[in-house]
């Protein structure tokens, strides 16, 4: 039930970074789109190059350090994790509700089938994630998050 949790509570750190990224339009979140959508929206002039720069490198702070400081200590100061596999286990379920919530909610249902993420301007550019991108993603969220929680789990180990 605790890795339930502690997953959501990583689902919620995620939803935040959009949320508060997408406050004032979806360009807020433009750094997350394909780059021919990027363009466009440089060239339409609603952002500049610089400012999807400064904020993905943003975004990739307030999502990387929950996944490789808190996620790793919850499970070894929280639930108590000791041993490499009992360790990547837990990452790894973590991660796992964080990745599905990724790909389902905000990938599939938030930004493919509402119109909370269209850009004007854009909308020839849809689906904005096309089919090798989100076959990526998914690769990324199964084979990724365990290889990310083998790491994790190899250096809490040592301890």
């Amino acid at each position: 039930m605790l890795l339930i949790i502690e997953g959501l509570a990583m689902c919620f750190i995620l939803l935040m970074i959009c949320v508060v990224g997408t406050a004032n339009g979806p360009v807020g979140c433009v750094y997350f789109y394909e780059p021919d959508v990027q363009e466009r929206v440089v060239e339409l002039g609603l952002t500049t190059k610089a400012k999807i720069k400064k904020d993905y490198a943003l975004a990739g702070v307030f999502l990387f350090v929950p996944i490789l400081v808190f996620v790793p200590a919850m499970v070894y100061f929280i639930n108590g994790a000791r041993g490499f596999m009992d360790i990547f286990v837990q990452i790894t379920v973590i991660l796992m509700i964080m990745g599905l919530f990724d790909r389902i909610f905000i990938d599939w249902f938030w930004v493919g089938k509402t119109k909370a993420w269209m850009i004007p301007g854009t909308e020839d550019l849809m689906p904005y994630i096309p089919k090798k991108t989100l076959i990526k993603k998914w690769v990324g969220t199964v084979v990724g998050y365990p290889m990310i929680a083998a790491v994790l789990a190899g250096i809490l180990s040592l301890f």
